[in-house]
């Protein structure tokens, strides 16, 4: 096997020329969007989509950075605020409605503990999953393997070095569960304040 084909087998591989010049297709798209007019929205969606490859109303606030951009898979109206960074070695499947606030890191990669093993400049990537309605907090970390359940809620400063399950809030480094999510979360916006009737009824229209 050669050393992209190692890569996507999930073996540990070297980052050798070929590998490198994958990633080089990537940095210049990345470079086109973290210098692109920041009011032109029509154009950061269209940047954002080659990068992706596919993309259904997603949305990324430059600057952000990540090695392929074609190892990352995101579902309907993904959002990912100010300088997130997605190291997607291996594959990074997000669902649909996810958000995620500034400073946000993704990590696929990873590194021998071994200093012979690390000194050899083997490396490797181990795929994250992330599933639907999910928002992860600033300053998150996200580390290699992890699968985060669908309607979960990752609060600020985490590291997640675990999966997390469905329907949660969690929080912490390292990431662990506070609490489910119920139906009476519903009517609060943040904390204990509750939405006014105007946007209960808006929110409920949605659902019908």
């Amino acid at each position: 096997m050669n050393n992209r084909e190692r890569r996507d087998a999930g073996l540990a591989y070297i980052s050798d020329d070929s590998v490198m010049e994958e990633q080089k297709k990537c940095r210049k798209i990345t470079q086109e969007l973290n210098t692109v007019d920041r009011s032109d929205f029509e154009k950061i969606a269209q940047i954002v989509k080659k990068l992706f490859g596919k993309s259904d109303g997603a949305f990324v606030n430059p600057p952000f950075y990540c090695d392929y951009g074609s190892h990352i898979e995101v579902g309907k109206n993904f959002f990912a605020n100010y300088n997130c960074t997605i190291i997607d070695v291996a594959k990074v499947t997000i669902g649909d409605n996810c958000q995620f606030a500034p400073n946000v890191a993704i990590y696929t990669a990873g590194h021998p503990v071994h200093p012979a093993s690390r000194n050899s400049l083997y490396e490797y990537g181990v795929e994250v999953t992330i599933g639907d309605n999910v928002w992860i907090g600033g300053n998150t970390v996200v580390l290699p393997g992890v699968h985060i359940g669908s309607n979960t809620v990752i609060g600020a400063g985490s590291v997640v070095t675990k999966d997390i399950p469905d329907w949660v809030v969690a929080g912490g480094n390292p990431c662990q569960v506070i609490r489910k999510i119920t139906e009476e979360d519903k009517k609060f916006y943040y904390k204990n304040r509750e939405f006014d009737e105007e946007a209960m009824a808006h929110i409920e229209s949605l659902e019908k």
